[in-house]
């Protein structure tokens, strides 16, 4: 697995890229923007998504994805929403058995599929884990310690991808929840929003430490009922991504939500340059996965609501607040 073709130039796919090199790995950084293949191989930065950060010389950026498709290993980077139109269009250069490794976060809008659910229509004989867990980009870009799941049905499989990506500050937990590892994922950037919305309109640490909790509770609900594990819920891929996105207005998705909160329209808290919000994304697409499921996620629905229904924000938080009450089990049954 010495070459890692990494499809995604955004913050997170080069900070990834970063990771590889660190680990002795030779990576190839796709990315669809020609301006970012150029600064990488020319300037050695990225800085249309991750500016300030010097990149090792080694690393090679290329606009084929047929370029990164023979490598060894691949780690799909690309914003959830473009994952089934990218790997559509990798298909015809991949190499079968070579390892997949989801490294998006989110659900698809209209199917609700997971992401390794969209690996499995495309590429349905690859070899598939996913990485997930409390990362910003950035850090893990500067060599800050890190740790991440990386689930896979194959451990014999996971501990070879961990040896090959993991460093001292970048530790990987192995699992094989794939389903767990990635609910968390996408359901704590819906949930980010619904922080920052409380951080904009100055609710208080109180409310955000209820809400993050009441989430949570959320979260652990949805992954049962797709089949995922509660210490999965409850490990670096749940609990700890959530805690880090929600508490920090660096998460696009809570910087999003705080823009919601002072009164910003959708559009304008929407814009973020060429960073995208997964959550806002996403917010839909859970609740459709949730009430296929019967699942009951206040919280979520209420994120979707103002988002893609136009509600208005206080009438929603009212209705929150209004709800009856409840015996508290984050794990408790649907309804």
């Amino acid at each position: 697995m010495a070459r890692i073709g990494i499809i995604g130039g955004g913050a997170w796919g080069t900070a990834l890229s970063l990771v590889a090199v660190r680990a002795g790995a030779r990576p190839v950084l796709w990315a669809r923007e020609a301006e970012v293949v150029e600064s990488v191989n020319r300037d050695h930065e990225n800085p249309h998504f991750l500016p300030g950060v010097a990149l090792d010389p080694q690393l090679r950026a290329t606009g084929s994805l047929a370029d990164a498709a023979v490598c060894d290993l691949l780690l799909l980077v690309v914003p959830a929403q473009f994952l089934r139109a990218t790997l559509t269009a990798l298909a015809p250069d991949y190499r079968t058995g070579t390892p997949v490794v989801v490294c998006a976060k989110g659900i698809e809008r209209k199917t609700c599929a997971l992401m390794s659910e969209i690996v499995a229509d495309i590429l349905p004989n690859a070899p598939l884990a996913v990485l997930s867990g409390p990362t910003f980009a950035g850090e893990v870009a500067r060599g800050l310690p890190t740790a991440v799941t990386l689930a896979c049905a194959d451990l014999t499989l996971a501990e070879r991808i961990a040896r090959q990506l993991g460093t001292k500050t970048f530790r990987t937990y192995l699992s094989d929840d794939i389903i767990g590892a990635q609910i968390g994922g996408a359901v704590k950037n819906v949930l980010a929003i619904a922080c920052g919305i409380t951080m904009g309109r100055k609710l208080g640490e109180n409310a955000r430490a209820a809400l993050i909790t009441r989430g949570l509770a959320e979260m652990i609900r949805l992954g049962l009922a797709k089949g995922a594990r509660m210490s999965t819920m409850m490990g670096l891929s749940g609990f700890g991504d959530l805690s880090l996105t929600c508490n920090s207005a660096q998460s696009r998705n809570t910087s999003l939500g705080i823009k919601l909160g002072q009164g910003a329209s959708r559009e304008t808290a929407m814009d973020l340059g060429k960073a995208v919000a997964e959550g806002a994304f996403t917010a839909d697409a859970v609740r459709e996965l949730a009430n296929r499921l019967d699942v009951d996620m206040p919280i979520c629905f209420a994120v979707d609501e103002i988002l893609n229904q136009r509600a208005d924000i206080g009438t929603v938080i009212e209705q929150l607040l209004e709800r009856p009450v409840k015996e508290e089990l984050a794990g408790a049954p649907a309804r």
